[in-house]
């Protein structure tokens, strides 16, 4: 959890998945990534692909990602067999300059999709053109066939920060003290990430930083993106996700990279958290074991009361003993380390869906170590669902009563092996997710709440005397 200087790699990765069809996939095309513009405040997406394309990305990461909603005004070529036998570079150009005109916005980024790769369409070049004439546009290369909505979306960050905040840093941009940029979730496929990142903020201001969130409510849109040259240290909070843009900074703007794999869950975690970015800043202890105190005071007045349940309640219900998480390697790692480090549940299946770059598995892997004193698990790379299941239910266990977090998709293999479902992962249709948060103090209690909330029920519908009904 120290700072370290890391090489500059290639940012796309090498991304590997299982032979064949992937059934019950948990992430779209690399397109898909178009999510990640609709989450920066008064940023527009271009999408220079097929018909349908785009509404189909957004509506798959927003409707059955918690019902998210959101804001889709995206301008689309649509295109078809003219362009696929012409080009689509016209088209394209005709849809830049009339979006110019009717959709006001302070960033414009383009993005290409499977078909104007197949055919070569240079709209690189075309975006160029509208760059020297002063308009704030960037060319994101996004063929759907590249890879997933991960990586799409470093590549579009990519995008934004070497075409257009670089121009607005100019030369030699002066460090502001105490100001970090915070790389973390990935904006509509986590169901969460409004409420985590809005608590990210509320946190990390509590010990006396400013942050550049960049994503979603809690940021102040591409003000924050200007600034980002000028932040003293870049935050990565997350297994993978965010390192490759983080060292490209590091690299560019000489920025040094605090990579923290887990998100903090709990106090245990969320204090370590805190401190150590606090060390890396150098911030006053006094007023950092102030605000972890504070909040610690209040967090433990809830868990004491909660303690009454979880130690009396054993014989009315069926309280879980053994953990089983299927999701993107972020959640899967936060909820693993909360829920075997504090509560002592026994670590069983851990199925990371996301297909992170092979350069990047090992790190993960290590990640998972120590989720107690004494206590390792070894997290599998699965995209595929079938597999995911079969997983899950080929574990040993006895004795044990086990719990799933995942997706709806997991549904069925926890009626299969008797195990409540709580829903935390990509795809999620049976949850309205607002601005509910995991994370933190406050995070975890709504997780505790959420979690033996489903506990309680499947007990009592599975044995109404249990409650006394």
């Amino acid at each position: 959890m120290n700072i370290h200087s890391t090489p500059d790699t290639e940012f796309a990765g090498n991304f590997t998945t299982s032979p064949g069809p992937i059934e019950q996939v948990r992430y779209a095309c690399a397109l898909g990534a178009l999510t990640s513009v609709i989450a920066i405040e008064a940023a527009i997406p271009i999408t220079h692909c097929g018909p349908g394309c785009a509404t189909k990305q957004f509506h798959a990461l927003s409707g059955i990602s918690g019902y998210q909603g959101g804001e889709f005004h995206v301008p689309s070529t649509n295109i078809g067999n003219k362009e696929v036998i012409f080009g689509g570079a016209d088209r394209l150009d005709e849809l830049i300059a009339a979006t110019l005109k009717v959709m006001a916005a302070e960033l414009y980024v383009v993005q290409s999709g499977c078909i104007p790769g197949l055919v070569g369409d240079d709209a690189e070049n075309l975006v160029k053109s509208y760059q020297r004439r002063g308009i704030p546009i960037v060319y994101a290369d996004t063929l759907g066939y590249r890879g997933n909505n991960f990586n799409g979306h470093e590549t579009i960050v990519r995008a934004i920060i070497d075409q257009y905040v670089d121009k607005a840093a100019g030369a030699n941009p002066a460090k502001r003290r105490g100001l970090v940029n915070v790389w973390a979730l990935l904006p509509y496929q986590n169901p969460f990430w409004r409420g985590d990142l809005t608590e990210l903020r509320r946190l990390l201001e509590g010990i006396g930083l400013e942050v550049n969130i960049l994503f979603g409510p809690a940021s102040h849109g591409l003000d924050e993106w200007r600034a980002i040259p000028t932040a003293e240290l870049n935050l990565v909070l997350s297994p993978w996700l965010g390192l490759s843009i983080a060292r490209h900074l590091q690299k560019t703007y000489d920025q040094p990279l605090l990579h923290l794999p887990a998100l903090p869950i709990g106090a245990r975690a969320t204090a370590t958290f805190l401190r150590a970015i606090a060390a890396a800043t150098g911030l006053d202890s006094e007023r950092v074991e102030a605000f972890i105190a504070s909040e610690e005071k209040q967090y433990y007045h809830y868990i004491r009361d909660f303690a009454h349940f979880y130690s009396g309640c054993t014989s009315q219900y069926r309280l879980p003993s053994e953990i089983n998480v299927v999701g993107e390697s972020a959640y899967v790692l936060a909820i693993a380390r909360f829920f075997v480090g504090d509560l002592g549940l026994n670590p069983g299946v851990f199925v990371i869906t996301e297909n992170p770059p092979d350069e990047e598995r090992a790190g993960i892997i290590a990640a998972f170590r120590d989720l107690a004193p004494g206590v390792d698990a070894t997290p599998v790379f699965e995209p595929d669902g079938h597999k995911a299941r079969a997983l899950i239910k080929a574990h040993p266990r006895t004795g044990e009563y086990p719990i799933v977090f995942g997706s709806t998709w997991e549904a069925a293999i926890a009626g299969e092996i008797g195990a409540p479902l709580v829903e935390i992962s990509y795809p999620v249709t049976d949850e309205v997710v607002i601005a509910r948060s995991y994370i933190g103090y406050r995070g975890a209690l709504q997780l505790l709440e959420r979690t033996y909330t489903t506990v309680v029920r499947q007990s009592t519908e599975e044995n109404p005397e249990a409650a006394g009904l």
